[in-house]
């Protein structure tokens, strides 16, 4: 894979300390994402990607706060303000966040994760100071805009969205339940990001209020600009609409207990469902931490195509699923390692956890090099399309900048794949998975439980 890859206009230039512009992978490739980087009084940190190919810009800015910053029996903010945040701030009233972007030609969104919130937009570069504007006036201008009302007229949208998503959708609680059984009540990661009815029912205006002031302020943000943009456009607009907003208090250390499971547990849910699905998550190694490379390379090799390892064997061959899944869900806390096995009608999850079981054996034995090959391109190629627009990269180097502190850590995010070995993925697999406890869940048809794996627990 020799293929030379350049993602960034020549001859910008990069901050102090940053990552040098020409830094190549070590079989050639140059990849590099060029920025500057500066820090406003405030605390909010500013990066900037210049590309003038094409006259469009990236506003992307992160929240460092997620449903991990929540508590028992105050759970579900972080994605509730995902919703709020659109509702009209302090000079925006509601609606019309969408409709001057729009106007200009932009396009917008946000979402959350148990790790961080983000909201982004790409519009045409001229429109770039109207983003920002945007951006800074609901940080700085939303909460004289909140009222009963509004958070009233969100939780139900948020609970409507919840029964749709998870209560009334079929295996829609699956997720929900594991995370339970991985984490102990009072680890952040164990509740999902959506929270539960009863939180959002108990949510105060005075406990929404009181979330906002700790976690959306500059000092807990990132901002990213990419696109048709210089460096010194960006701090001219940033000074300009957030340099006034405060710094917020110094937000709260997240306290995570350890997290391991001194057996396997098994839970069984009975749903309105035709296929039993059988589920097995294992705790594996945090984001960017060693060994979380080495189990991506494995799920690819494990369930990615029909050449993978499971669906050759339980789709294929055997013919006894519909669909095979494996992924490393990586968090800044701690990560979690899924496969997930669709099943034909009537047949036991026990076959299926067997043959799952089997195959991870055989793995933790040895793969071969071509295997490890074949999943490192189909990474690589994933990795380098998501870089393709200026959106992509913003949110890319927003998430290295959170997780890894270096907004250009991308030439050594590739270099950890590349430096996947044969042995390195089997070792991993061993350590963490094959010979390690699993939570297995087992959806089956309502009454019929005897195609559970193991039973109930």
């Amino acid at each position: 894979m020799n293929r030379r890859i350049a993602l960034a206009a020549a001859g910008v230039a990069m901050a102090i300390g940053a990552p040098t512009a020409g830094a190549q992978e070590p079989d050639g490739m140059d990849l590099h994402l060029p920025y500057n980087e500066f820090t406003l009084p405030n605390g909010l940190r500013v990066i900037v990607h210049e590309d003038r190919s094409v006259p469009l810009v990236a506003v992307n800015l992160w929240y460092h706060v997620g449903s991990r910053n929540e508590r028992p029996g105050r759970t579900g903010f972080a994605h509730l303000f995902e919703h709020l945040m659109f509702e009209g701030s302090e000079n925006v009233p509601e609606g019309r966040f969408d409709e001057l972007l729009e106007a200009a030609g932009g396009v917008n969104n946000g979402s959350t994760s148990p790790d961080r919130t983000n909201y982004y937009e790409t519009l045409p570069a001229h429109a770039l100071e109207l983003a920002l504007w945007l951006e800074a006036d609901r940080m700085g201008g939303l909460l004289p805009a909140m009222s009963q009302a509004k958070l009233d007229a969100q939780r139900d949208v948020v609970k409507n969205e919840r029964r749709q998503s998870y209560e009334n959708r079929p295996y829609g609680l699956a997720y929900e339940t594991i995370l339970a059984e991985l984490y102990p009540p009072n680890h952040p990661y164990h509740w999902p990001t959506i929270g539960s009815m009863a939180d959002l029912d108990a949510a105060t205006l005075d406990d929404v209020l009181s979330f906002f002031r700790t976690y959306y302020a500059p000092n807990n943000a990132s901002l990213v600009v990419a696109g048709a943009v210089s460096a010194a456009e960006v701090r001219e607009f940033a000074e300009k609409h957030f340099g006034a907003i405060p710094r917020g208090p110094e937000v709260p250390p997240v306290a995570a207990p350890p997290a391991a499971l001194d057996g396997d547990r098994r839970r069984v849910l009975e749903d309105a469902v035709q296929l039993p699905r059988l589920y097995m998550a294992w705790h594996s190694p945090a984001s960017f931490a060693e060994g979380d490379a080495e189990l991506d390379v494995a799920a690819t090799i494990l369930a990615d195509g029909k050449a993978s390892r499971l669906h050759r064997r339980l789709v294929y061959e055997l013919q006894i699923a519909q669909s095979v899944q494996a992924f490393q869900n990586g968090g800044q806390l701690g990560s979690s390692f899924f496969i997930v096995v669709t099943a034909r009608p009537d047949v036991p999850l026990s076959r299926i956890e067997q043959e799952v079981r089997d195959e991870l054996a055989a793995v933790a034995r040895g793969v071969e090099a071509r295997e490890v090959e074949r999943a490192r391109n189909k990474i690589e190629t994933s990795f380098v399309d998501g870089l393709q627009d200026v959106g992509g990269r913003a949110d890319r180097l927003n998430l290295y900048a959170f997780y890894t502190g270096d907004p250009g850590f991308v030439v050594r995010d590739l270099a950890r794949y590349r430096a996947v070995t044969a042995k390195s993925v089997s070792d991993a697999v061993r350590t963490y998975v094959a010979e390690a406890p699993a939570v297995i869940l087992s959806v089956v048809p309502k009454g019929r439980t005897e195609l559970a794996a193991g039973g109930e627990r």
